[in-house]
C-alpha cells in the first residue's frame, strides 16, 4: 500500500474495482452500517485473543512503545506521492482519554520538512506499525475505526509480511484490511498484493447504501486469514473473499505485522484541495488479533 510501485496500481485499482462493484454487491451479503459496536469473537471455543490494544491511556498518552513503532519522515512520499510528513509527536498520535487512539493530520511546517518531492511541505500525520513487537501467521485481525470524512485523505489499517527486511515488496506480501479514499467516503476497499498480482493488487470493495458515509460512525474492519484464503468483513459481515489460486503466487504463509496510518494527498486519493479540511483525524477504538483455538 505504501511501496515504491504503488503509483501505477493506485490508478489501476480504482478502474478495476469500479467495474467489479456491482457484481460484489449482488454476490455478497450486505454488511451492517449501523452505529452499534460490532462485537469481536473474544476467547470463545473457536477463537483465542492473542494481541490487542484498547487505547485506554489518559488524554495525550502516546501509543504504547511496547506495541507500536513510528515510521517517520517523507520516505520520500511513501511511494504514492503523498503529501504528509510522519512524526512521533503526541499532536499526531495520542490517546484521547476516552479509550481511543487519535491519529491527526495537521497543516504545519516542522524542521526537516523542506524540499518535498511533491506537495506543499506543510502537512504532518502519523503511521504506526508493530514491526518488531508483534506479528502472526493466520487468524482474525480487526480494528474498530472512525475515518475522517472527505477530502484528500487515505486512512488505512493493513498488514505487511514481516520478512520485508530480506524480501522486497511485493514478494513479502501485503494485506490491506481497510482503505477508505476521501473522495469515495462510502466505500471500503480490501486488497492483497503479491508477485504477479499487478500494481493494483487483487481484492474487493463494499459501498454503503443510500449515500451513507463511513465517517458517520465507528465501523469494525476485519480480515479472517487462513492458509487458503483471505476474507474481508465490515461490521462482522463478509463482503469479499480472495482464495489461493494457481493464477497468483501465494505469499501469505508467514508472519505479518500491523500498520495504522492517515495519509494525505498522493496519486490515490489525489492532491490536497480547498475541500481538504485540516486538521482531520482517524479515531481507533481498538485493535484485536485472534488465533484459532
Amino acid at each position: 500500500m505504501r511501496c515504491s510501485s504503488v503509483t501505477l496500481r493506485r490508478s489501476a485499482r480504482r478502474l478495476a474495482v469500479a467495474a467489479a462493484v456491482l457484481g460484489l454487491l449482488t454476490a455478497c451479503s450486505s454488511p451492517k452500517d449501523s452505529a452499534a459496536s460490532h462485537e469481536s469473537p473474544g476467547d470463545s471455543g473457536d477463537w483465542r485473543l492473542t494481541w490487542s490494544d484498547e487505547f485506554s491511556g489518559a488524554k495525550g498518552t502516546p501509543p504504547d512503545p511496547r506495541s507500536w513503532v513510528h515510521d517517520l519522515g517523507g520516505e520520500p512520499q511513501w511511494g504514492n506521492d503523498e503529501w504528509q510528513y510522519y512524526t512521533d509527536r503526541e499532536a499526531n498520535a495520542a490517546a484521547d482519554g476516552k479509550g481511543r487512539l487519535v491519529i491527526t493530520a495537521r497543516r504545519e511546517t516542522l524542521p526537516g520538512m523542506d524540499d518535498c518531492p511533491v506537495g506543499t511541505c506543510d502537512i504532518t500525520s502519523a503511521r504506526l506499525t508493530t514491526k518488531g513487537t508483534f506479528d502472526q501467521t493466520y487468524g482474525r485481525f480487526e480494528a474498530r475505526i472512525k475515518v475522517p470524512d472527505g477530502g484528500a485523505t487515505l486512512p488505512a489499517f493493513w498488514m505487511m509480511g514481516a520478512d520485508d527486511d530480506t524480501t522486497s515488496w511485493p514478494g513479502n506480501g501485503e494485506i490491506d484490511v481497510m482503505e477508505v479514499v476521501g473522495d469515495e467516503p462510502g466505500t471500503v476497499y480490501g486488497t492483497v498484493h503479491g508477485p504477479g498480482y499487478g500494481d493494483e493488487g487483487v481484492g474487493g470493495s463494499h459501498v454503503l447504501p443510500n449515500g451513507e458515509h463511513l465517517a458517520r460512525t465507528f465501523h469494525t474492519y476485519g480480515v479472517e486469514w487462513t492458509e487458503d484464503q483471505v476474507t474481508w468483513t465490515l461490521d462482522g459481515r463478509t463482503y469479499h473473499v480472495e482464495r489461493r489460486s494457481a493464477d497468483h503466487r501465494w505469499v501469505f504463509d508467514h508472519d505479518f505485522y500491523l500498520l495504522l496510518d492517515l495519509a494525505v494527498g498522493g496519486v490515490w486519493p489525489g492532491p490536497v484541495t480547498e475541500d481538504t479540511s485540516l486538521p482531520t483525524s482517524m479515531l481507533v477504538d481498538w485493535v484485536r488479533v485472534y488465533s484459532r483455538s
